[in-house]
């Protein structure tokens, strides 16, 4: 007796249940994937480097260097002297150029000159007098060059007054004050460079 089956096409019942076990498969496949942890990388900050200041401390040595009183009273007795100097050099200009312009008669002229002749002698024994200390060999010795200098300052303007005295048109007179002119500033860079030395030393 042949068995009877009473559906046609039994292979549609197999097919849902197929499906269904392939999505609950698929599913689970999936539901069982771990998710992969995200790995961040730490990134370490790393702090600056201290930056070491390697202080170097400035080691002033000051070296104090007394000058001796006596020294001083010399540095101010030059200046002082520097100062008449520019005095006298203007008082002598001032009357040679009086005479040239004929602003003065011959003989105001003369009495002016011989002015000019006591006022650079008295110049010239106050430069010799008192001097610097006698202790200080290098001041004595450029003490005796002013000394020189203020004595041809002298010699200068009685050579002024023989020019004025002279038979010639001026010529005697005129080397004479350029003359005087020269050593006037002669003894005034020699006082600064003895002032300067002194100051420096």
């Amino acid at each position: 007796m042949e068995d009877f089956n009473s559906d046609p096409k039994p292979g549609r019942l197999v097919l849902p249940i197929v499906l269904i076990g392939m999505i609950a498969t698929t599913y689970t496949f999936v539901r069982s994937i771990d998710e992969e942890p995200v790995v961040e990388e730490a990134v370490e900050e790393q702090a600056p480097e201290e930056e070491t200041e390697i202080k170097t401390e400035e080691t002033t040595t000051t070296t104090t260097t007394t000058i001796p009183r006596e020294v001083l009273d010399y540095i101010e007795e030059l200046l002082s002297e520097k100062s008449t100097a520019d005095q006298l050099g203007q008082k002598v200009t001032e009357a040679n150029e009086k005479w040239d312009n004929k602003d003065v008669t011959y003989q105001e002229a003369q009495e002016e000159f011989k002015d000019n002749i006591s006022d650079a002698a008295q110049f010239s024994d106050t430069i010799a007098q008192p001097g610097p200390p006698d202790s200080n060999i290098t001041l004595v010795n450029a003490h005796e060059e002013l000394k020189t200098i203020a004595e041809n300052i002298f010699q200068d303007t009685e050579e002024i007054f023989e020019g004025l005295m002279a038979s010639d048109t001026g010529e005697r007179r005129s080397a004479a004050i350029e003359s005087f002119n020269t050593n006037i500033e002669l003894l005034k860079q020699k006082i600064d460079l003895i002032v300067a030395s002194i100051s420096n030393s």
